[in-house]
């Protein structure tokens, strides 16, 4: 996406955003002077400057031969912009929430998205009464270590598979052999089991497609997936070399 694309993502028309870039590398300018380095035609330079300058992007002096303008640092506009938006972010959680009748109609319900599916992650980590059971990455690690550590903190049980390397030591942690991860197709999967009660699989980083739903025998599933692993690698953890030695070579290499 290039500079326009994105300043227009902030609610600047064409014409705003070409003379707030034109503005950057040249100033102070009139209007003239900015509708010749910008593309903007004269008879729309200065309506684009007037409304630039109500939205605190441009600032303006009157000179005594002519009017001068020059941008607004981007810093500071972009602070603004953030800080608005966060406060429209707050305002309409607040509005919306009482509005939300959530449906617990056990289907399943696909999306696609990183981003998307860590949210709705964080979602049931934060929602979390008593209990998470969970498969994560290296990545997962560490986009939802704070929210897991609020999790832990507040009581909930942590029931942890890492597919990765990343340290992670709060409640059972157990990490998955490496030949199994391989076996299950596991390398890029996040799973997040809530409470017994909703169930996240999300699979693949940069093209992430993701399920999720309250259906009680998918999520039963899913929890005893999770609770099973955490049992055999605790017994296999006290397996000794001579009984280890007694399995098959193709077994030997999973556990390994």
């Amino acid at each position: 996406m290039n500079l326009l694309d994105q300043l227009a993502a902030l609610g600047l028309t064409e014409y705003e955003a070409k003379v707030y870039l034109a503005l950057l590398s040249e100033h102070p300018a009139t209007g003239y002077q900015i509708s010749k380095s910008s593309g903007v035609p004269r008879s729309m330079v200065y309506e684009a400057l007037g409304r630039l300058e109500g939205r605190g992007a441009v600032l303006k002096s009157e000179e005594e031969k002519a009017t001068l303008y020059r941008p607004v640092s981007p810093a500071v506009l972009l602070d603004r912009y953030e800080r608005e938006a966060h406060e429209r972010a707050e305002r309409l959680r607040t509005e919306l929430m009482p509005l939300y009748n959530r449906q617990e109609s056990g289907r399943l319900w696909n999306f696609s998205g990183r981003r998307e599916a860590l949210a709705y992650a964080e979602e049931l980590i934060e929602g979390a009464q008593h209990e998470l059971m969970l498969v994560l990455t290296d990545a997962d690690v560490a986009a939802l270590r704070e929210s897991l550590t609020r999790a832990h903190a507040r009581g909930v049980a942590l029931g942890v598979i890492l597919t990765g390397t990343a340290a992670f030591d709060l409640g059972q942690v157990v990490h998955h052999p490496k030949r199994e991860i391989e076996l299950h197709q596991m390398e890029e999967t996040l799973i997040v089991v809530a409470d017994e009660r909703e169930f996240l699989i999300a699979s693949g980083h940069l093209f992430t497609t993701a399920t999720v739903t309250t259906n009680h025998n998918m999520v039963l599933i899913a929890r005893q997936f999770i609770w099973m692993e955490l049992f055999a690698q605790r017994i296999f953890a006290r397996l000794g070399p001579d009984l280890l030695a007694r399995l098959s070579p193709e077994d030997q290499q999973v556990l390994h």
